[in-house]
Formats: structure tokens, C-alpha cells, sequence
């Protein structure tokens, strides 16, 4: 690993909507949608992402490309002046796409002093961890939802690294292996790290506060429990109750700080949590007049 800049010095949470309660409704966040390729299929995931009247990770009305993802910073900034972080969280992986490493450069050229975040399955981090620091990363959430290779296989049906396709133990191995190592590479180097998990009832429940154990050692600095939204090969699965999280979150907090006002934001979330209408139905109009510009 190249050296690296610590960050920790400048105190970026007490800003960041997703690692403080108190900021998330006094400054905003953009997600900039340009990452569409993935690299591991999650049994609850469906790639599917041009849904405009849907609110779930992963969703956007469109994916932008680099020129377009930097002209929504400079437009949104100029409207909102609450905006404090700009993140990438798909609608795939962002390390699985080139794209993001492009978008994050030029923005923190033209706005050194917002944070650029990244969420990732953690599967490229290791290997691309210098990458984001270089663009000027300084904030990461990983989705980490196993311990265990058999409870990982449960979770994941492939992985695609370094251009071989993975499946069964062996894709739940190398899952684990990178997700780990990589968070710790991350805390290493002075990132701000979040942990989501997601919560499967009757798959993963007894490995979450091993999950917290594991990340809470390492020095991530929160974890975030979302609940299943039942789709794909999980359709017929049970989403966890707020009662449920709750009693859940309640048994790991012992490890490490819980998130507790996520809000499951979409692949191109803007402004404050909660307040992302505007956004959505922003996006929405373009896709609809790219579509009219087509037909005529």
C-alpha cells in the first residue's frame, strides 16, 4: 500500500448525515448514480435500477455519466447550501466501475472541501483502496453480512474477481476475505467507516453481532442494521420488524455505535435525508424528456 494521508484529523462526521444523528437533518448528501456494473449477486438483490416510483439502495431513474454526475454537484451546490457530502453507491458496486474513480477526482479538484463517500460490497477494496484515497475519499460504508463462509454462501450466489467467476464456499470465502481485509486496510488508513448489515430473518440473525464484534475491534466507527426488503430469492422471506432491529441494534451497540435514522436511500438520493423528492422527481423529467428528444 502506498502511503497514505490520514484523515482523522479533521473531525468529518460531525457533518456527514450518516454518521451523526444530530447532522443528518442540517446537512445533505448527493448520491451520483454513474456505477452500474457489480460484481457479486446478493440473493435479495434485484438489478434492476430505472424506477422512479420505487425508494430502496440500488434504485435510480437513470445512471449519469462523469460530465453529467459533475454538472449535478455544481447545480445542486448553487441550490443547496447544506450539501456537505457527495457519495456513489451504485446503482451496482462503485469499485466494480471506473467511473466512480473519475467522478470523485474531478469533483475533489473543483470542491476540495466537501467529502466524497463510497459504499461498496468490499469485494475490490483491497485492491482499490490507494485508487480512493488518490481521488480524495475520505468516508466508506461496506455491507458486511456474514462471518462465516457457510452463512456468507447463504447470502451471496457469485462473485466475479479478477475476471474468474466464483461460486458456493468459494465465492463466500473470497467475499469474506476481501470484505475483511478491506475494512481494516480502510481503518488503517483513517477513513471514516460505517458497516451496513442487512438483517434475514431465519438466515443471518445469529452471525449480525459477530459482524458488530468483528467491525467494533477493528475500529469501524458505526454500524447501520437495515432491514430486508424481500425480493429476488428472498421475495418470500420475513422483513424484520422495527421491534426486531431495534432488539437487534440493542445487542450489538455493546460492540460499536448503531446507526438508527437510516433511510435506505436511493442510488441518486439529494439533500437533507428525508427530503429527496425533488431529486427523484427531477431525474424522472429528464428520463422522460430524453425519451420525447428519441421518439422525435
Amino acid at each position: 500500500m502506498t502511503n497514505i494521508p490520514m484523515y482523522r484529523g479533521k473531525d468529518i462526521k460531525a457533518t456527514h448525515p450518516c454518521f451523526s444523528k444530530e447532522a443528518h437533518n442540517k446537512f445533505g448528501r448527493i448520491h451520483l448514480p454513474v456505477a452500474p456494473a457489480c460484481n457479486i449477486q446478493c440473493r435479495y438483490c434485484i438489478r434492476k435500477y430505472d424506477c422512479a416510483n420505487e425508494s430502496r439502495p440500488g434504485i435510480t431513474s437513470r445512471v449519469m455519466t462523469p460530465p453529467e454526475a459533475l454538472e449535478r454537484v455544481r447545480t445542486m451546490i448553487d441550490r443547496q447550501d447544506r450539501i456537505s457530502v457527495i457519495g456513489i453507491a451504485g446503482p451496482g458496486d462503485p469499485l466494480a466501475n471506473d467511473a466512480t474513480f473519475e467522478v470523485m477526482h474531478a469533483i475533489n479538484k473543483e470542491f476540495p472541501d466537501l467529502t466524497l463517500c463510497v459504499s461498496t460490497n468490499g469485494l475490490y477494496l483491497p485492491d482499490r483502496l490507494d485508487e480512493l484515497v488518490k481521488a480524495g475519499v475520505r468516508s466508506l460504508t461496506v455491507t458486511i453480512n456474514a462471518v462465516t463462509p457457510e452463512m456468507a454462501e447463504k447470502v451471496y450466489s457469485w462473485a466475479l474477481y479478477n475476471g474468474k467467476r466464483y461460486t458456493g464456499k468459494e465465492a463466500a470465502a473470497k467475499i469474506l476475505n476481501n470484505q475483511w481485509r478491506g475494512l481494516t486496510n480502510a481503518i488503517d488508513a483513517g477513513m471514516i467507516v460505517k458497516v451496513n448489515t442487512v438483517y434475514i430473518p431465519g438466515i443471518n440473525d445469529v452471525e449480525i453481532p459477530l459482524i458488530a464484534w468483528h467491525a467494533g475491534e477493528r475500529g469501524a466507527d458505526i454500524m447501520n442494521i437495515m432491514p430486508l426488503i424481500p425480493q429476488a430469492e428472498f421475495e418470500g422471506r420475513e422483513r424484520p420488524t422495527p421491534d426486531m432491529i431495534s432488539k437487534k441494534r440493542a445487542e450489538c451497540e455493546k460492540h460499536i455505535p448503531q446507526m438508527t435514522h437510516c433511510r435506505q436511500c436511493r442510488a441518486d438520493a439529494c439533500g437533507v435525508l428525508g427530503e429527496d423528492k425533488d431529486m427523484e422527481l427531477e431525474m424522472l423529467s429528464a428520463r422522460i424528456g430524453e425519451e420525447y428528444c428519441e421518439m422525435v
